[in-house]
């Protein structure tokens, strides 16, 4: 999903390998920076979109490439690559793509994959209709797929594993395919607390130098690559693979941010798709403001949903109705934001900005429900513990005080994606009114979030634009109705957008449904993986 500034595009995975469960999401968009360097996408048929945020920009379809490799990247397709055994049961390998597709003689780099073998078939029936493999994205961008791969393989339904190898591709920049690195732990925990509800100049001032300095570090670090790491580059990297792997279409499961980058794959290469499943899908026809604001309206959804169900229990700490809830919630962040509270992590003091952002990262899965319920009454006992362990699992913060790559990565990405949603301080002031109203608890710091990428070093290659892929198999949409990170109508919209998309509705919470929650799910999922029979237009489950 994109999220606007210091957020994770929801990557139902990133939870998953984090706390063998869901993600935290959110994302970046950018714009052009001091050198005005850009990575080319090599893809026409992008429109412009209007940063100052009316939303309303026009958008064009993402054309496809043609369907033949090009010579000067047959090289790249032609690769053998090695696959040893690794990481306990698992196989891995690196392979090379060009840097710039648009310029393959300026350089190369080495990306990972890492596979679990198809499982033995239980009767050679099984055996004789061997699929392929599998390709799996947790989202992010950043979440690293091997990661993913490695904590949910064995996860997957059995008759799903007899039939497919599952693989895992860490996109450039990510995990151990050329990993963003930007900020050590302690610049990062600064970042992470900074205020993010500036109630003057000098609030603001820290703000602009916080991004300002996040930016700088990843330009410092990545050098000319930082400008190739867009998503369509990263579907390009895909079909690399999937002529390596053996395979003439690409079958591929897709989540939150995954969602987008297996979109772009269909409309770069509609010939070329297999059984591809998308949940939790992005909108890639919204400009950078549009999409952070929606957003914020569906934490905003998913609040009233905790609400509700903290209201009905003995252990809520912040009322017995829903806007008691709401209200009781308003008055703590408020509370923490003047006086931020202590922890008992070696002194460590909960910020207002991180006690929101604990909150947001409860809203991924309702499963964190009775933690956030815990933190926000240790909170207002005066104990920003809970809250503050939140917040470190949304950044991935690691218990000796030092971040993964997810964070850099991500804003890496979103900042290529789209151009910045905000150009100044100012713009964000005009914006903020318009993003209280989608979210009254949430809206004004998503808003200030979104300033990131104003400061970005290079500058954005895409834009806004809907995809079509015309031609291609049906390729299935799920959406979840109360899903946080990427909103119910995202789904809607990218399903219709989709010459041969097919919209399967999970009416539920949290972030994603496959895999998680719902049996009428999981059953129309593998059943289209393994018949490429898919679910009957607006199909829906529930619990």
């Amino acid at each position: 999903m994109r999220a606007f500034g210091r957020r994770v595009r929801a990557a139902a995975a990133v939870l998953v390998v984090g706390l063998l469960a869901v993600s935290a999401g959110g994302c970046s968009a950018g714009r052009s920076g001091p050198d005005g360097s850009a990575g080319s996408s090599g893809v026409s048929g992008q429109a412009s979109s209007d940063s100052t945020g009316s939303g309303a920009a026009a958008v064009t379809p993402l054309e496809p490439l043609p369907a033949a490799v090009p010579a000067a990247l047959a090289s790249y397709y032609a690769q053998r690559p090695v696959w040893q055994p690794c990481d306990g049961g698992f196989e891995c390998t690196t392979f090379r793509v060009p840097m710039d597709y648009d310029r393959p003689g300026d350089g190369d780099l080495t990306l990972s994959a890492a596979r679990a073998a198809a499982v033995p078939a239980e009767a050679a029936s099984d055996a004789d209709a061997r699929l392929g493999s599998l390709l799996l994205n947790p989202g992010g961008p950043g979440g690293s797929a091997i990661e993913y791969l490695e904590a949910v393989a064995r996860t997957y339904d059995r008759s799903v594993r007899t039939r497919y190898d599952l693989v895992g591709l860490d996109p450039r920049g990510v995990g151990r395919s050329n990993p963003v690195s930007c900020l050590n732990g302690e610049r990062m925990d600064a970042f992470t607390a900074v205020d993010l509800d500036p109630g003057d100049q000098r609030a603001i001032d820290a703000l602009v130098a916080a991004d300002k300095e996040f930016a700088e570090g990843c330009h410092r670090q990545a050098g000319a690559a930082l400008g190739h790491l867009s998503t369509v580059e990263a579907a390009r990297d895909m079909d690399v693979l999937r002529a390596l792997l053996g395979d003439d279409r690409l079958n591929y499961v897709g989540k939150s941010y995954g969602t987008f980058l297996g979109a772009t794959y269909a409309g770069l290469f509609p010939s070329r798709v297999g059984r591809v499943v998308l949940d939790g899908a992005m909108d890639p026809a919204l400009d950078s403001v549009a999409d952070n604001r929606t957003q914020a309206s569906g934490f905003e959804t998913a609040w009233a949903a905790f609400a509700g169900d903290c209201a009905e229990r003995e252990d809520c700490p912040l009322g017995r109705t829903e806007q008691q809830v709401g209200e009781q919630l308003t008055t703590l962040l408020t509370a923490v934001h003047d006086q931020p509270l202590p922890s008992t992590d070696n002194g460590r003091r909960l910020t207002g900005s991180q006690a929101t952002t604990g909150v947001i990262q409860s809203m991924y899965a309702d499963f964190l429900w009775p933690k956030l319920r815990s933190a926000l009454s240790d909170a207002k006992a005066g104990d920003g513990t809970g809250l503050l362990k939140l917040s470190d699992a949304y950044y991935g913060r690691e218990a000796d005080g030092s971040y993964p790559n997810l964070m850099f990565a991500n804003t890496a990405v979103n900042c290529l994606d789209l151009p910045a949603p905000f150009r100044s301080p100012e713009d964000v002031q005009r914006a903020v009114p318009d993003f209280e109203r989608a979210s009254p608890h949430f809206g004004r710091d998503m808003a200030w979030m979104a300033l990131t990428c104003a400061y970005w070093p290079v500058q954005a290659t895409g834009a806004a634009h809907t995809i079509r892929a015309a031609g291609a198999a049906p390729i299935v949409v799920v959406g979840t109705t109360r899903d946080p990170a990427t909103p119910y109508d995202w789904a809607r919209s990218l399903a219709g957008q989709l010459e041969s998309g097919r919209l399967l509705t999970y009416d539920g919470d949290g972030h994603t449904a496959y895999g998680r929650h719902s049996t009428c799910v999981d059953g129309a999922v593998n059943h289209f993986l393994l018949t490429g029979e898919a679910p009957e237009q607006g199909k829906r489950c529930d619990r």
